[in-house]
């Protein structure tokens, strides 16, 4: 196994930095999509194929790039990466159509991947019994990330249009590529194989790590439910109940901030209670932001609670998944990630193409009632791995 890195003073955070910087590529068109639909004359479900393409693509390039993380020196990895996602949202903000723009979306999700290239470093550079705190330490810069991105494009839009957004991200992710190539350490692999092998032996670690297919799952039902609600804001605050515009649905992004202390906290608990429990703490509190936002939606102060709690309930629910997946398999974290990530972010594409079609028949009621679907099977899943779990343990034990 290679040298662990030499770690300098905040390298955790500027990680943190540096996930929140490419992870916001995703994430600028969810305030935008009502500016975009009036932009192209289409319709919400029409429109909904932006955020779709930029999930799937996410999914593509987690398979495809992920695993060079086990592969690949990772410093030169990454600032090509990021390189690549700058390019490709100055080609969306060109984009003269729907589809042209759905197309580039799906490049920008397949480059910005290169997030989950970084968050497996942070347990490489701490004890094992710190790798909570570690993980939630980037993964709370990965959060604030994505809170401006929300933020930013929201309120740009008002002044730039939705085009400038995609203009001035663009330029300021590749600005980026220069600082990373500066501050990063060279990052050989923890555990090298060929690219090869690297991708045929996801098939084998998904069928030998059952922790693994029930985080995957869990994680991928409970973000089809948390990406229902941030791409069908857009629609909501454009109802007679709000008259609001992008600029309001970006101003949610703040309210992501619980998310970011959420993801410090939930780290410590994992290192603590366990990571199951923080998973099921997750999974409860994203049922009652859904409970919140299903009562009380078309009210100011219930989508503000419902907000809060849906942002804390996403990032306690992921930071308790990467912590298990993590300890499982300490030379293989890139590819045990990229299981992961893809089906957490195929359930993303799915809650969007779902939610968008239900917000088209039935409004916010068909939202909310298909997203508490989506978290009522991640319960059973994850009450099926804890019998599973307490079963293998029987055994054990009579042995």
């Amino acid at each position: 196994m290679p040298a662990t890195p030499k770690i300098h003073r905040g390298l955790l955070p500027f990680l943190g930095m540096a996930s929140g910087t490419s992870v916001a590529a995703i994430y600028y068109n969810q305030p935008l999509l009502y500016e975009i639909s009036r932009s192209f004359h289409a319709s919400s479900a029409q429109t909904g194929a932006v955020a779709v393409a930029t999930q799937l693509g996410y999914a593509v390039g987690i398979l495809l790039f992920v695993p060079l993380g086990d592969v690949a020196e990772r410093r030169s990895l990454i600032t090509k990466l990021f390189a690549a996602v700058g390019v490709a949202m100055l080609v969306a903000a060109a984009a003269p159509s729907l589809m042209m723009l759905a197309a580039a979306s799906v490049v920008i999700g397949t480059t910005s991947a290169v997030t989950h290239v970084i968050v497996p470093i942070a347990p490489e550079l701490v004890p094992p019994e710190q790798s909570g705190r570690a993980i939630g330490t980037v993964m709370t810069g990965l959060i604030l990330g994505i809170i401006l991105s929300r933020t930013a494009a929201g309120w740009l839009a008002m002044f730039v249009g939705w085009r400038g957004v995609f203009v001035v991200a663009g330029v300021f992710t590749l600005l980026f590529v220069p600082l990373l190539h500066w501050r990063l350490p060279k990052l050989p692999p923890t555990h090298p194989v060929k690219y090869g092998e690297a991708v045929a032996s996801l098939w084998r670690l998904t069928v030998e790590q059952p922790a693994l297919r029930e985080s995957a799952l869990v994680g991928g039902l409970c973000f089809a439910a948390f990406a229902s609600f941030w791409t069908n804001l857009a629609f909501l605050l454009s109802t007679p109940h709000y008259h609001l515009g992008a600029g309001a649905a970006g101003s949610f992004g703040v309210l992501g901030a619980a998310g970011a202390l959420a993801a410090s906290v939930a780290g410590r608990v994992a290192d603590k209670r366990g990571a199951r429990f923080v998973v099921l703490c997750g999974i409860l509190l994203l049922s009652a932001a859904y409970v919140v936002l299903w009562a009380a939606g078309y009210w100011m102060a219930g989508l503000i609670v419902g907000v809060l709690v849906l942002d804390m309930g996403q990032q306690t629910m992921h930071i308790g998944n990467q912590t298990r997946i993590f300890s499982l398999v300490v030379g293989a974290r890139s590819r045990l990630n990229t299981v992961y990530m893809i089906v957490f972010f195929l359930g993303g594409a799915a809650g969007s193409a779902a939610s968008t079609m239900a917000w088209a028949r039935w409004l916010w009621t068909g939202v909310c009632a298909m997203a508490l679907m989506f978290l009522a099977m991640a319960l059973v899943v994850h009450a099926m791995g804890a019998r599973r779990r307490a079963a293998a343990y029987e055994r054990r034990s009579g042995c």
